[in-house]
């Protein structure tokens, strides 16, 4: 690993790229922010779309290295600095598991939740990657009450992925307010880095005139 890493993250309060500075903290990563202010447009300005085509956060940038995508950055930064051993290693028997379900948050969870907040119906079950949004919930369900963390006794990026989208969703009243969810979220939501981002993002939402 790079003892000095020149890694920067393109961050805007309380979106994705919250979680990824959330990592980054729990990791003892030392990073630039370069603060992008959504309320102006700022994402689709040309000098960030040179960054990111795609106008969204998390950008990441290391050593001139481009990282997009939440799933990705978790990926690439829990491996980036393996002695916070948040990652389980190559070879490990929990690699696979922590990878899948990673993934799964980036191609079911998210997209049957977009379901459920916009009130449509998922797409024909053949076609469909993640079938639908009570599949999807059931999966998640029996793999947490399994616990103590999503691969059991070790806590990994997996958990603080899950943990702060599940606060989210729990306050916007798109999962029940109940165990595994609550539980889970409420352990993983009480770690110091998930709090000290909480209050950062809500004094950048504040200096931008949007709500905290």
């Amino acid at each position: 690993m790079n003892e000095n890493p020149r890694l920067t993250l393109y961050h805007s309060p309380n979106t994705r790229s919250s979680a990824v500075r959330v990592l980054l903290e729990e990791l003892g990563a030392p990073y630039e922010l370069a603060v992008l202010d959504m309320t102006r447009g700022e994402q689709r300005d040309p000098a960030y779309l040179a960054v990111n085509p795609m106008g969204k956060v998390p950008a990441l940038v290391h050593d001139g290295a481009l990282v997009t995508e939440l799933v990705a950055s978790y990926v690439y930064l829990a491996d980036l600095f393996p002695e916070a051993g948040l990652a389980p290693a190559i070879g490990d028997p929990l690699r696979g598991p922590y990878l899948r379900w990673l993934a799964f948050y980036g191609s079911c969870f998210e997209p049957a939740m977009m379901d459920r907040a916009m009130k449509r119906e998922a797409g024909p079950r053949q076609s469909s990657p993640y079938g639908d949004c009570e599949t999807v919930l059931s999966v998640l369900t029996g793999q947490l009450r399994q616990g103590p963390n999503l691969l059991g006794e070790p806590f990994t990026a997996a958990d603080l992925l899950w943990g702060s989208a599940l606060k989210h969703l729990i306050a916007f009243g798109l999962i029940e307010n109940a165990d595994p969810f609550a539980g889970y979220a409420g352990k993983v939501c009480a770690r110091p880095a998930v709090a000290r981002v909480a209050a950062w993002d809500a004094e950048l939402a504040a200096a931008q005139g949007a709500p905290a």
